[in-house]
């Protein structure tokens, strides 16, 4: 039997059908995620079909339905990936930098944000969740920002030794919803993102943050 993978501590992402328990199916499912995102950027969330990825992806149609029931899930799970990778890569940076203080906990969290919007597949359109003015679903209503602020929470208190009171919670929320407007308004200003309006987001984010990360 093939040796099962690795999961995310957080679990699989609710919209997924099926776990993979072969590293073969880990694989598929990796790649069709990967088209997902590779679509995304090609045609948009509207044109994005199960169809047309599966035919990229080079699988049967009936291997996505395996693991999602519709689009919309399969969208969900990509941004699952994206936050497990986002949190990934601040976890790496954290622990590379020689001296982790709040400002330079803010500039990781900010940074990699940054870079994942220049770089990764998909994630200009869908960064840590489905695209809401697109499609309902039908589902619960969905808070990708309050995800995003949870596991940001934990990890600003682990790395610098704060507790993750409420208060922290409430704070680190009000920055990401802060942060997300902010960086959009860049990237509608710049595809690269308006260094400027970087710039301001940086500053905004140490001010009303720092205070509150520091021992």
């Amino acid at each position: 039997m093939d040796p099962v993978p690795q999961t995310s501590p957080h679990g699989p992402p609710p919209a997924l059908r099926r776990t993979p328990v072969q590293q073969r199916s880990a694989e598929r499912l990796a790649r069709i995620l990967d088209v997902c995102a590779e679509l995304l950027d090609e045609t948009g969330y509207e044109k994005l079909s199960t169809r047309a990825v599966a035919a990229r992806a080079g699988v049967p149609i009936g291997s996505v339905y395996r693991f999602f029931g519709n689009k919309r899930a399969m969208v969900a799970a990509l941004a699952h990936r994206n936050l497990d990778r986002y949190a990934e890569r601040i976890s790496a940076r954290f622990a590379r930098t020689p001296v982790l203080d709040a400002h330079s906990a803010i500039d990781g969290v900010l940074d990699e944000f940054i870079a994942m919007k220049r770089s990764v597949p998909g994630f200009a359109l869908v960064d840590f969740g489905v695209p809401a003015a697109e499609e309902n679903g039908g589902g619960a209503a969905e808070d990708p920002n309050g995800l995003v602020a949870e596991r940001l929470c934990d990890l600003l208190a682990v790395h610098l030794g704060r507790t993750a009171d409420e208060a922290l919670r409430r704070k680190v929320l009000v920055g990401v919803e802060t942060a997300d407007t902010l960086v959009r308004l860049a990237f509608r200003a710049d595809p690269e993102g308006d260094p400027a309006l970087v710039d301001e987001t940086r500053q905004l984010l140490h001010a009303y943050l720092a205070p509150s990360l520091s021992p």
